[in-house]
């Protein structure tokens, strides 16, 4: 007989939920800690493969796949079961790791890297999308802490492990690491994680798949290519953003008339989800904005040692470890979290503008307690978002909520890269062209971000103006990430605090609150 998964949680067999969770961590584990390790081992396969002008897509490819799947993954869950959708994406990024680790040139590691985003696309959705049939909203708080764990794991151990892997057993096993630790997981999801099967009658939207994902894949590429590739204004970049405007318009408007949409539109009638896209969005943003500059400025101004760069972002992350379990811990025990939204918003918006502040002078121990602030506020965010998406919708839509929640955050990440990234370069580059002339100019000619090596080889004149610039822009990279979190509060204070399910007044509370989760007995 099947039993209410409150009732599992409560400790009826507590052993088995713990194993499907340690599934689940292990699967977001591969998801996030991949292009940390490979970023690390690029140069090392650069050298070996060759292909040096397309070293690019190498993560592009493997970005379109993952944010154009996303979707696809969490509506197939919702209509053919999370398990299968589920086990489907790890087999597919194992498949994708495996096959990248034996390419034999740059186009074939493009070619299997896609293949391990199709796969990384469902992973997190997946773990997501389960938790939520399986954990009552009012209980998911208490997991935060354990989600924010991985993230900071894979961020700092991330380079590390890949750096070490790298040196002394080579590149291939960047990508055949994953291979024993999905093998771990798929083996666990499959004997233990029991949930209802499901079989729609209705058929996959396979028009609204197309035009979603050509829509997103033009966007990513505007982003990525943006500025660096082509010129913002260039005939290139203008086709794609065409082509990605009315693909996107044209996926609107057919979602109204598809019998099973693969994003139902109806999902952001709920002003609370709506919002909640929309702080993720910004998250997003400036998560991805400030871990790629942090540790640039850190390495360039600061001296730091480039070996241990995970390592530099570990005040923000630890601070955003901290305040996600507090955050969680809370939110179980009261019920309560549209403080926490708030509170993130004007924590990210004034450690952002403290990280502008910083310049030639500013200490480690001073850039790190503003890190730290930052980590703060986004702790208060990543899983309260996620949290609140799920509340507003019915169980049916569980799918579709987290996959559009992840995917808005992704892009979001896009556009945070692209853009802080465009200013940072510029930035960089006048002022070298102000402190060092024409020669301040060559040196930043083909890359506003330098390695400690190309540093290091630098006249002390040269150093001195490139620091400077670095100083520079990083203060207007995150003047604008500031300004960008300012609709993060503004939204946050519109969030209507509905009760979360699970808890022991969630019965019988109003029409606002979607049926509870049901799961067979684990």
């Amino acid at each position: 007989m099947a039993d209410t998964v409150e009732g599992v949680i409560a400790g009826k067999r507590p052993r088995s939920v713990r194993v499907v969770l340690l599934a689940l961590m292990i699967a977001m584990m591969l998801a996030m800690l991949d292009n940390m390790i490979v970023g690390t081992a690029m140069p090392t396969i650069v050298g070996d493969l060759g292909g040096l002008e397309h070293l690019s897509w190498v993560v592009t490819g493997y970005t379109l796949a993952t944010a154009a799947s996303t979707p696809v993954w969490g509506k197939v869950g919702d209509m053919y079961g999370r398990k299968g959708a589920f086990l489907g994406s790890i087999v597919i990024f194992l498949i994708g790791s495996a096959l990248s680790g034996m390419a034999q040139d740059m186009g074939q590691l493009i070619g299997f890297r896609a293949v391990q985003g199709l796969g990384a696309g469902g992973l997190m959705v997946g773990v997501m999308a389960i938790i939520g049939d399986l954990v009552p909203p009012r209980e998911r708080g208490k997991y935060q802490g354990m989600m924010a764990g991985v993230m900071a794991l894979a961020m700092i151990g991330g380079p590390l492990v890949g750096g070490t892997i790298t040196d002394n057993w080579g590149w291939r096993w960047a990508f055949y690491i994953n291979l024993p630790l999905g093998a771990v997981a798929l083996a666990l999801v499959t004997v233990v994680l029991q949930l209802p099967k499901k079989r729609s009658k209705a058929g996959i939207d396979y028009l609204g798949v197309v035009l979603l994902t050509v829509g997103i894949t033009a966007i990513v590429l505007v982003t990525t290519w943006g500025g660096t590739e082509y010129a913002w204004t260039s005939a290139r970049i203008m086709e794609l953003t065409g082509i990605g405007v009315a693909a996107l318009i044209g996926f609107v408007f057919w979602q109204t008339k598809a019998a099973e949409p693969v994003l139902p539109l109806h999902i952001f009638k709920s002003r609370n989800f709506t919002l909640m896209a929309v702080i993720g969005f910004i998250t997003g943003f400036v998560m991805f904005g400030a871990t790629l500059f942090l540790p640039l400025y850190q390495q360039a101004v600061q001296g730091a040692s480039a070996t241990n760069s995970g390592l530099l972002l570990l005040p923000m992350l630890g601070a955003m470890l901290v305040t996600s379990m507090i955050a969680g811990r809370i939110t179980t025990n009261s019920g309560r979290y549209k403080m926490f939204p708030i509170a993130g918003g004007a924590l990210m918006i004034v450690g952002l503008y403290l990280l502008s502040t910083m310049d030639t002078g500013t200490s480690r121990f001073t850039s790190g307690v503003f890190m730290a602030v930052v980590g703060a506020g986004m702790g208060c965010l990543m899983q309260i978002t996620m949290l609140v998406a799920q509340n507003s919708v019915q169980m049916k839509d569980m799918g579709v909520a987290s996959s559009s929640a992840t995917l808005f955050r992704t892009l979001g990440s896009s556009f945070g890269v692209a853009i802080m990234g465009a200013l940072f370069n510029h930035r960089v580059q006048d002022v070298m062209a102000e402190r060092a002339g024409s020669l301040g100019s060559q040196i930043t000619a083909k890359s506003a971000q330098l390695d400690a090596d190309s540093l290091n080889k630098l006249p002390a004149a040269a150093r001195e103006a490139y620091q400077h610039a670095v100083s520079s822009g990083t203060h207007s990279a995150f003047l604008l990430g500031a300004v960008i979190a300012v609709p993060v509060l503004i939204a946050a204070l519109f969030v209507k605090e509905v009760p979360l399910k699970g808890g022991p007044k969630a019965a019988g509370e109003g029409a606002d609150a979607a049926p509870q989760p049901m799961a067979e007995a684990l």
